[in-house]
């Protein structure tokens, strides 16, 4: 005798998957609506404040802070180079958890000169501050975004552009030629990542660590690694014997998402007073880019591209300076950068994953030929030297 077939309705999947995120907050609830034994608090609160963003007009400074620590923080006075200031305007209501607020020093500072300020929870613990010279904060007008905009321009897309013009010469090259260009190629980008990751940690240690720290440019890494991986699936699919075009578009893409957290850093150290827009700085800023756009055109040394398509990679890998310099010069967050700076990180590894098989001969050992171990050292040492004309 045969079994009729099982009609017992079953739950949808979206309930199933609803069941552990209900349970987890039922039990949220349930510890927040009863002091269960064992959750009391013990010892003094902790108080941490992160001085995110400083500004100076004249006769003020203002700071920009973040509540850093798991307990809310009640400023309560504040004193610059060892003297009280009674007419500081201090957050009327304590600070909560990760909220920002504003505090306006009424102070007549001198440029230049180094201030130690000090900010005095209602406790009695003592946050500092030290503003190393001090350099007022340029207005935000359309002046400003003009001379931003002129700085990105100069040290992002002209210098990429110009770079690219080493394009003819890849074209007449011999195959060893090429594989020292490309060589070459994953030193330059080698190095662009390792100095974001080192750039992306410095900078989020200057933020407030409860966003994790140094952890948000691993996240921004990972994520756009994940990411270039999707974006070098969605190019494989749709290409048509372009050949290098596709390695050349990653390398732009990588290239421009590290420019973009560059350009936050730029931004961010500029409003700051921590750099200034001397010549020899943007001369700096160009050669050390201009490596860059040989790094695009090396994957097309074999190949005839269309002038609007390199324009394209151009464009994609050098313009991002400009918003990047705009937004950090306008609300510089330590925290964005670093993630930004991650990012870069991320996506110049994939698409050193990507170049790499093309290093190696045909048929060759799977050690590296002299020609391509030197190609990858001479990319390291250029982007080292080049950097120190950028140092700001």
């Amino acid at each position: 005798m045969t079994e009729g077939p099982d009609n017992r309705s079953t739950p949808p999947m979206w309930l199933l998957a609803m069941v552990p995120i209900s349970l987890v907050a039922i039990l949220a609830v349930f510890v927040l609506a009863f002091d269960l034994p064992g959750l009391e608090r013990r010892g003094p609160a902790i108080e941490r404040v992160a001085v995110e963003r400083t500004e100076l007009r004249p006769g003020v400074i203002e700071l920009r802070v973040r509540n850093d620590g798991p307990d809310e923080v009640q400023l309560a006075q504040v004193i610059v180079n060892d003297a009280y200031i009674a007419e500081a305007s201090l957050p009327g209501a304590p600070i909560g958890r990760l909220d920002q607020a504003t505090i306006r020093i009424p102070y007549l500072w001198t440029e230049g000169e180094a201030y130690e300020i000090a900010l005095l929870s209602a406790t009695g613990v003592t946050i500092d501050h030290v503003i190393e010279a001090a350099v007022a904060t340029p207005k935000t007008d359309l002046g400003l975004f003009g001379i931003l905009g002129l700085l990105g321009l100069y040290v992002g897309l002209i210098p990429v552009a110009m770079g690219m013009l080493w394009l003819p010469f890849a074209r007449r090259a011999r195959a060893p030629v090429i594989r020292f260009l490309l060589a070459l190629t994953v030193g330059l980008l080698a190095f662009l990542a390792i100095e974001a990751v080192i750039e992306g940690i410095d900078q989020a240690g200057r933020g407030a660590q409860s966003f994790g720290g140094a952890s948000v440019v691993a996240l921004g890494a990972l994520l756009a690694y994940v990411a270039m991986r999707g974006v070098d699936g969605w190019l494989a699919r749709r290409r048509t014997g372009v050949g290098g075009w596709h390695a050349a578009m990653l390398v732009a893409i990588g290239i421009g998402l590290h420019n973009l957290g560059e350009g936050l850093a730029i931004g961010g150290a500029y409003s700051a007073g921590e750099l200034a827009l001397g010549a020899f700085l943007v001369i700096g800023f160009a050669i050390h880019n201009t490596t860059e756009g040989l790094a695009i055109v090396a994957p097309v040394a074999r190949d005839r591209p269309a002038l609007g398509r390199l324009a394209l990679l151009g464009v994609i890998a050098g313009l991002p300076v400009v918003p990047g310099v705009w937004v950090g010069a306008l609300s510089f967050t330590p925290q964005l950068t670093a993630f930004l700076l991650g990012v870069g990180a991320g996506a110049i590894a994939q698409v050193i994953q990507q170049i790499a098989p093309s290093l190696r001969r045909t048929g060759a050992s799977r050690g590296l030929e002299p020609i391509v171990a030197f190609g990858l050292a001479t990319g390291l040492i250029v982007m080292w030297g080049t950097g120190i004309l950028a140092a700001g």
